[in-house]
């Protein structure tokens, strides 16, 4: 079944990346509206967009995920469940497309909802505590996300439903704020952007196809091509300097804390999520293009980045400790060479798919109005990129072999490195291809020789910084005590998986077992439910015993009467 799927996927790719250089070259879109029930004067309509920037967005989706599928065949082999998990990743590429094609934002939700329930259901695939409260974060962090688009719909009403032909007229409208700041809460709930970030290295109890597909091209990247279709209403506003300003810190967060990880999966998901922070920052200076370019190449290297790491992780016995790893380089010739070049593009390498976007967003950064704390953080993120590169290379594909004698890491699954060549032809050759295509015509780049040879130098600086921190005498230095609440501050991304978590909801169900404590169990059953069937029963037993016909109840009562009438009358 997977097979079937694949070659479907990969025609399908192929088929929209050739009209989308049509598109291209034409400088055609299409905007297709299909009735779908129409009653008196009333009609449903469904539309649809298909410009150069879908179409491609959807062949680089359907590319990704025909060789996930294909690698899911080695990956998942023996799985009792596997055609349940072809059939997520199905779901998971569909809902992707409605997001994509969309120019609607009621059907961009259709495909925003179905995004965050797979995920949802792909996080908790392996059924144990750890992917339950894993994917319970994710999907509780989606939600916020999507009250967001559903608030933006409301206001969206106002004007009608395709956002498309009228952003660029009403972008100054000021009706318009509070849907340009819901749309921006919406990405960045789906591009773990802070204070959301907690949700995303969390995601990777998922199996690693479904990391190399949902957590490093399609689900997180939605976020950003949203703000990309949004830009032109958000450009020049207040909002532009909050993307640039949370991009920065959770690129300069995300890089900081890889450097302290030790589960390779979660480094190359900070590696992501510092790469979404890229992205975010550089929408902010107002260019969607370089944007939407980084996206796209990231997209490619990204996967085989995951990609090489579940081999690693399938062929060592599921351990994901990149200290128990070690000289794969001698076992894995293959595996460690996509490896080092989806490192190579991740770094910005010349020449690799990763320079062409990544080198030109940060010189148009350096070029632009950017303050020093914004400049700091983008020399810093880039050197603590290359900086944990070159960590994870010392300590899993140099060095000596620490797995023991029994091990059988190799590289004879053809199911899992036949897919890798196509990815690795694009972390080496997409850049350049992509560059030609989406900016045609060049940018007027002018920087002095200083600031244009900053970027080599950050990185070369950041490779040294993370070879000599990782050798014996410096890693033991840095993990003493001495240096212990630093480590730890900046290993667990600022705390954020606690302060979004545990000490979010503790106040709340400590107020909320206070209020049934008190209330529910304490003042309302006294003096509610409770209460009131006490004193019923006392009635009823009282009017139970006068209907008796009892001779000391008679005496009784004459007596009292009695007495009665001989002190008051």
């Amino acid at each position: 079944m997977y097979l079937t799927s694949m070659f479907f996927l990969l025609l399908s790719s192929t088929t929209m990346l050739t009209f989308s250089l049509l598109s291209l070259y034409s400088g055609v879109g299409y905007f297709i509206e299909w009735e779908i029930i129409s009653t008196n004067s009333n009609s449903i309509v469904m539309t649809l967009i298909l410009d150069w920037m879908s179409l491609m967005f959807l062949g680089f989706v359907m590319l990704i995920s025909s060789m996930v599928l294909y690698y899911s065949g080695g990956y998942m082999e023996g799985d009792p469940n596997m055609n349940r998990f072809i059939y997520l990743v199905l779901m998971f590429v569909v809902s992707m497309v409605a997001l994509i094609i969309s120019p609607n934002l009621v059907s961009i939700l259709l495909g925003w909802d179905g995004l965050g329930l797979v995920s949802y259901c792909l996080v908790i695939y392996y059924q144990n505590e750890k992917s339950a409260a894993a994917g319970m974060l994710t999907a509780l962090s989606n939600r916020i996300g999507d009250v967001a688009i559903l608030l933006a719909i409301s206001l969206m009403s106002i004007y009608g439903g395709n956002f498309v032909f009228y952003l660029n007229s009403i972008c100054g409208d000021s009706s318009m704020e509070l849907l340009c700041f819901l749309v921006m809460l919406a990405a960045m709930t789906k591009k773990a952007q802070i204070p959301f970030s907690a949700w995303l290295p969390a995601a990777m109890a998922a199996p690693t196809p479904v990391s190399a597909l949902v957590h490093s091209s399609t689900l997180v990247t939605a976020g950003v091509y949203l703000l990309v279709r949004f830009e032109p209403a958000m450009h020049g506003s207040v909002y532009s300097q909050m993307l640039l300003l949370l991009g920065g810190t959770t690129m300069f967060m995300a890089g900081l804390g890889a450097n302290f990880e030790y589960d390779l999966k979660k480094i190359i998901a900070l590696s992501t999520l510092s790469q979404l922070g890229v992205m975010m920052s550089i929408l902010g200076f107002g260019l969607p293009d370089l944007a939407f370019f980084h996206l796209l190449s990231h997209a490619l290297f990204k996967a085989l980045l995951f990609m090489c790491a579940g081999v690693v992780i399938h062929s060592a016995k599921d351990y994901q400790d990149i200290r128990m790893m070690g000289g794969l380089s001698k076992f894995m010739p293959l595996t460690t060479f996509y490896m080092n070049l989806a490192n190579l593009a991740l770094c910005g390498m010349p020449f690799m798919a990763g320079f062409y976007s990544k080198d030109m967003i940060l010189e148009m950064a350096f070029m632009g109005p950017i303050n020093y704390i914004s400049f700091l953080m983008y020399v810093f993120a880039t050197g603590l990129t290359v900086c944990y590169t070159a960590r994870l290379v010392y300590y899993s594909v140099t060095g000596d072999f620490n797995m023991g004698s029994l091990h059988t890491v190799n590289d004879e699954s053809g199911l899992l490195t036949n897919p890798m060549m196509l990815l690795g032809l694009g972390a080496v050759m997409a850049g350049s291809m992509l560059s030609w295509l989406i900016i045609p015509y060049p940018y007027m780049i002018c920087l002095s020789s200083l600031y244009k040879s900053l970027v080599l130098v950050v990185c070369c600086l950041g490779a040294w910084v993370g070879y000599i921190l990782n050798l014996g005498s410096f890693l033991y230095i840095l993990n003493s005590f001495k240096y212990y609440s630093t480590v730890v501050f900046s290993g667990s991304m600022w705390f954020l998986p606690f302060l979004s978590t545990q000490n979010i909801i503790f106040n709340f169900l400590l107020n909320g077992f206070n209020v049934y404590k008190m209330g529910d169990q304490g003042w309302f059953e006294n003096k509610g439910g409770y209460n009131l069937h006490k004193n019923l029963m006392k009635s009823s037993g009282l009017l139970e015993k006068m209907q008796d016909n009892s001779i000391k109840l008679y005496m009784i009562t004459f007596l009292f009467w009695a007495v009665f009438n001989y002190t008051f009358l």
